[in-house]
C-alpha cells in the first residue's frame, strides 16, 4: 500500500476567523426568540459562508446548498433531507421540524428548492439563514425573501482595511508592510478566498520575505499563477488567440497606458463589451481587472515576455510626471487620492524607487494621515540612498506622529538640522516646550531666507508679508530636482506653510494665524483655534477632511471637543475625531491625546446598528422582542453617548454593516 505524505507546513488549514463582529452578532441575534432568520448576501469570496459557519458554530442545524450542476433537478439541494419523490407541500411538512436550516449558495438553487425555502420562511416554524451571492441571477423565490419582507437582509460589504490587516496578520503569523497590504487589496477587490490563495502562494514560492528593519512581511515580484488565480483570470487566459495577443500587449504596457491608435478598433469593441478592458475619456485603454495584467505577464513564455516587457528605466518620464502631480496637489493643499500606478509598479516589482520620488510619496501619504504608508515609502527610498535627508525627514515625521520615538530618533541620527521632525519627536515625548522651540527655529529660518530674498529683489515689503504667499510660491523658493521633489541639499525646512501649520496642530495658533494665507483652510483652522470657537473648528475640520487631510481634520475636531461649551456638541466633535483618527494608521499626536469615546453597551450598539440601517423603532422592537418605548430609551442614551442629534447622524458616527429591513 502506498501512503501519500504532505508536509505539515503545506496543509491548507482555515485561517482564524477575524473581524466582522457586528455582522456576527446580527446573525446570532436573528436566531433568538421571536426571529425567523436572516438572508446574507455579498460578492463572491467575501466570506459569507465562513461568517455564517462561525455564527452557528455549536448549534444543531441542517444544511443545504445549491450547485451549478444540479439546477435542473427538483429538490436537488435537499436530496439528503427528503425522500426521492416528494411534493412541495410534503417537503415543507418534513422540514418544518428542523430548528435551524442553513442554505448556502441559494442563488444556485433549483426552482423547487428555492420554492421550498420560500415556503419555510412563510410558515415561520424553521429558522433560516440563507446565503446568496450578489451579481448572479437569483431565483425569484429567494429574492422575494427580502423584497417581500419575510426575512431581513444583511449585505456583506468588502472587509474594511483594518479588519483585512487583522485577518492577514493572523493568517501570516506577522504584520504585512503597508505597500504589500495595498497591493493585495488592489488585486483581490474584497475576494477573501483569492486573498488567502495569493498570500499562501507567495509564501510557498519564497516571495513573502520579512523586512528586518520593521519585522513586517513584504511581497515583491510576480503574481504566482495558482489554480485559483487561473480561475479568476480565465476570461483573459482563455480568450481567442487574436484577443489574447491584444490583452497581452495591454498587460505588458502597464503601468503606462497604451494609446487606442495602436490597437485594432474592432477587437477593442469586442473586449470592451465583454468587460475585459476599459477606455477612459482620454482614449486610454487599460485592462478592466487589476489581476489580469500581472497574470498575463506571469503566464507568458520567456521569449514573449522578453520582447514585450517594459523595464523600469523606461518609466522615468512617467515617474517624474507622477511626482510632479503629487507635489502640485500638496502645494494646492489638496491631498485627495491620486492614481500613481508607476511608482506602485516599481515597488511591487522590487525595482529601485528613486529617493526623490519616494520622499514625495511619503509626504503625500503622511499629509493624508496614512502614517504607516508614509514610513514604508520613505524606507523604499532609503534602500537605494540610505543617507537621503528627504526620506529620513519623512520617516522621522511619520514615526514621531505615530508615537514611535525610537524610529524617529534613529532616522534623525546624523541629521540634527531637521527642525520639523525634531519638533514632533519632542512632542511624542511630551516635551511641548521643546517642540515649540524647534518649530520656532524652523520659522525663524524661513523669515531669514525670505528676508534675504526681499533684499536681493529690492522689495521693501515687510518680511511677514513675504510669508503670506501661496503654497505654489513657497515651493518656488525651494530648490527642486527633476522629479519635482526638494533636492538633497534642500534647506532645513522643506514645507514652510506646513511648518507654520504645525504650530496650530500643537495648540499655539496665534503666530500662524497672522502669517498663513487668510483665505486658506489652514488659516481658518488657526483663527478658529485662537478664538476657541468650537463650531468654527468643526467647520475647519470638515474642510480639511474634504481636501484629504484626515489626520488634521481629526485634530481639529478634537480641539473643537475641548472648545465647545455645549456638552452634546463636544461629544459630537469627539466622536468625529475618534472616527477619523481610527483611519490614520496609529496616529498619536498631542491634539488627539485624551480622546475617549463614550462606549455603547451591547444592547445599545445592536439597536444603533439597526437604526443606522434605516429600521424604524417599531421594526427594531419586533426584531429584538422589545417594547417600542425600550427601543426609544436605548436610542436616546446612545445619542447622548455618541453626541448624535438624530438617527441621520448614526451612519456617519459609527461604522456599521448595511442591513435591509424586513
Amino acid at each position: 500500500m502506498t501512503t501519500l505524505r504532505r508536509e505539515v507546513k503545506t496543509l491548507e488549514l482555515p485561517w482564524r476567523f477575524t473581524g466582522r463582529e457586528d455582522e456576527l452578532e446580527l446573525i446570532r441575534r436573528s436566531l433568538t426568540a421571536g426571529h425567523h432568520g436572516i438572508v446574507v448576501t455579498g460578492p463572491t469570496g467575501s466570506g459569507k459562508t465562513r461568517l455564517v459557519t462561525e455564527a452557528v458554530r455549536g448549534s444543531d442545524r441542517a444544511r443545504a446548498a445549491g450547485t451549478p450542476e444540479t439546477r435542473h433537478l427538483s429538490f436537488a439541494a435537499f436530496a439528503h433531507l427528503l425522500p426521492e419523490q416528494v411534493s412541495l407541500h410534503r417537503a415543507v411538512q418534513l422540514l418544518s421540524g428542523v430548528r435551524l436550516l442553513v442554505v448556502d449558495d441559494a442563488h444556485l438553487l433549483d426552482d423547487a428548492s428555492a420554492a421550498l425555502v420560500h415556503q419555510l420562511a412563510v410558515h415561520g416554524r424553521t429558522r433560516l439563514i440563507v446565503v446568496a451571492a450578489d451579481g448572479d441571477p437569483c431565483p425569484g423565490a429567494i429574492s422575494r425573501l427580502w423584497t417581500g419582507e419575510l426575512l431581513p437582509r444583511l449585505v456583506l460589504e468588502p472587509l474594511p482595511r483594518e479588519e483585512t490587516e487583522q485577518l492577514l496578520t493572523a493568517g501570516v503569523g506577522g504584520t504585512l508592510e503597508p505597500l504589500t497590504l495595498n497591493r493585495l487589496q488592489h488585486l483581490c477587490r474584497g475576494d477573501l478566498r483569492l486573498l488567502r490563495d495569493l498570500v499562501d502562494a507567495a509564501r510557498e514560492h519564497g516571495l513573502l520575505t520579512c523586512l528586518a528593519e520593521t519585522d513586517t512581511w513584504a511581497w515583491r515580484g510576480p503574481v504566482p499563477v495558482t489554480p485559483t488565480v487561473r480561475e479568476h483570470a480565465a476570461p483573459v487566459l482563455e480568450a481567442p488567440r487574436e484577443a489574447r495577443e491584444t490583452l497581452e500587449r495591454l498587460a505588458f504596457a502597464e503601468p503606462l497606458p497604451l494609446p487606442m491608435d495602436d490597437l485594432d478598433l474592432r477587437l477593442l469593441e469586442d473586449l470592451e463589451s465583454d468587460g475585459l478592458i476599459r477606455i477612459d475619456d482620454h482614449g486610454t485603454v487599460r485592462l478592466a481587472h487589476p489581476l489580469h495584467g500581472p497574470v498575463l505577464r506571469a503566464a507568458a513564455g520567456r521569449l514573449r515576455a522578453a520582447r514585450l516587457a517594459r523595464t523600469p528605466d523606461r518609466c522615468e518620464t512617467a515617474l517624474a510626471a507622477e511626482s510632479a502631480a503629487l507635489t502640485g496637489r500638496i502645494e494646492r493643499a489638496d491631498v485627495r487620492p491620486l492614481p500613481t500606478p508607476v511608482g506602485e509598479w516599481l515597488a511591487q516589482e522590487g525595482a529601485a524607487v528613486p529617493a526623490g520620488y519616494a520622499a514625495v510619496r511619503a509626504r503625500f501619504s503622511r499629509l493624508r494621515g496614512e502614517l504607516r504608508e508614509a514610513a514604508a515609502w520613505a524606507r523604499e527610498g532609503l534602500r537605494g540612498a540610505p543617507h537621503d535627508a528627504r526620506c529620513r525627514r519623512e520617516l522621522a515625521l511619520a514615526a514621531a506622529q505615530s508615537g514611535d520615538a525610537t524610529t524617529a530618533q534613529e532616522a534623525l541620527a546624523g541629521y540634527p538640522d531637521l527642525p520639523e521632525p525634531s519638533a514632533w519627536l519632542a512632542a511624542s515625548r511630551g516635551d511641548a516646550d521643546g517642540a515649540l522651540a524647534a518649530i520656532g527655529a524652523a520659522i525663524d529660518g524661513m523669515v531669514q531666507r525670505y528676508g534675504q530674498e526681499v533684499a536681493a529683489t529690492g522689495d521693501d515689503g515687510a518680511v511677514e508679508g513675504t510669508l503670506t504667499v501661496s503654497a505654489e510660491r513657497t515651493a518656488e523658493l525651494l530648490p527642486a530636482d527633476g522629479t519635482g521633489a526638494a533636492a538633497a541639499a534642500e534647506p532645513p525646512c522643506a514645507d514652510p506653510a506646513f511648518a507654520l501649520y504645525d504650530l496650530v496642530r500643537l495648540g499655539v495658533p496665534e503666530k500662524a494665524a497672522e502669517l498663513l494665507p487668510a483665505d486658506g483652510v489652514f488659516a481658518r483652522h488657526a483663527d478658529a483655534l485662537a478664538r476657541e470657537d468650537g463650531a468654527a473648528l468643526d467647520r475647519a475640520a470638515e474642510a480639511l477632511e474634504e481636501r484629504g487631510f484626515l489626520l488634521f481634520a481629526a485634530e481639529a475636531h478634537a480641539q473643537a471637543a475641548r472648545a465647545h461649551r455645549d456638552p452634546r456638541a463636544a461629544r459630537t466633535s469627539r466622536t468625529r475625531a475618534v472616527a477619523l483618527a481610527r483611519r490614520c494608521q496609529g496616529a498619536r499626536t498631542p491634539a488627539l491625546s485624551g480622546l475617549v469615546l463614550g462606549e455603547l453597551t451591547a444592547r445599545q450598539r445592536q439597536i444603533v446598528t439597526l437604526a443606522a440601517a434605516g429600521l424604524s423603532n417599531r421594526q427594531i422592537a419586533e426584531q429584538l422582542t422589545l417594547s417600542i418605548r425600550t427601543v426609544g430609551n436605548h436610542l436616546y442614551s446612545a445619542y447622548a453617548r455618541l453626541g448624535a442629534s438624530d438617527r441621520g447622524a448614526l451612519p456617519w458616527l459609527v461604522e456599521l454593516p448595511e442591513v435591509q429591513p424586513a
